[in-house]
């Protein structure tokens, strides 16, 4: 299967909608030649309703971390974007809901074999970091999200598992200064490298 029919399928999909407060609207960007996958968590409800992945401030700090302008980010020759579910699942009590289960196990790994040529992958928040480590990584991750984060170069120069973007993570970044001051400039130099080879 080519990787536009699989893109395809995956936009189409309705396998959870009965669940989905807001229907399904499958998020995914991808082409054969990125050299970057960012796997995020799920779409939530603003890119739910634009369609466009981290079209939100979160992914306005993204970009920041990643020292990449929106073109250059929504160009999907240079970062394919696949949550981990791709379609908003709901708020719950304390943010968004998980990605619903049913959607990794039916869609990751064939998607992962038509991205043949990504040489990082950024694992955003618990879902991705563990599905990712365990997948690519070489490893498990440590117990909690900061103890993985803070061992980074166990599993670089291949996967990163990073903390999300989300201004909800602000007190997050403000306790591990560290992430912004040392991994982000290696993240950034890791970024341009790949997207001028």
């Amino acid at each position: 299967m080519s990787l536009s029919h699989l893109l395809q399928r995956i936009r189409a999909c309705k396998e959870c909608e009965p669940d989905l407060p807001c229907g399904a609207r499958p998020v995914v960007q991808a082409a054969v030649s990125a050299p970057i996958l960012i796997a995020g968590q799920a779409p939530g409800r603003r890119v739910h309703a634009s369609g466009l992945p981290f079209d939100d401030p979160s992914g306005e700090r993204l970009r920041t971390w990643l020292g990449v302008d929106r073109q250059t980010f929504y160009d999907e020759r240079c970062f394919a974007i696949a949550p981990m579910g791709f379609c908003y699942p709901g708020t719950g009590k304390s943010g968004d809901l998980p990605p619903r289960p049913e959607c990794a196990p039916l869609w990751r790994q064939q998607l992962l074999n038509e991205l043949p040529r990504v040489q990082l992958t950024l694992a955003i928040g618990k879902y991705a970091i563990d599905w990712h480590l365990a997948k690519l990584g070489g490893g498990q991750r440590y117990k909690t999200l900061t103890e993985t984060v803070q061992h980074w170069q166990k599993y670089w120069p291949h996967v990163l598992p990073m903390p999300h973007p989300s201004p909800r993570n602000n007190l997050w970044l403000k306790r591990n200064p560290w992430f912004e001051r040392d991994l982000v400039p290696m993240l950034q130099a890791r970024i341009k490298l790949l997207l001028t080879d």
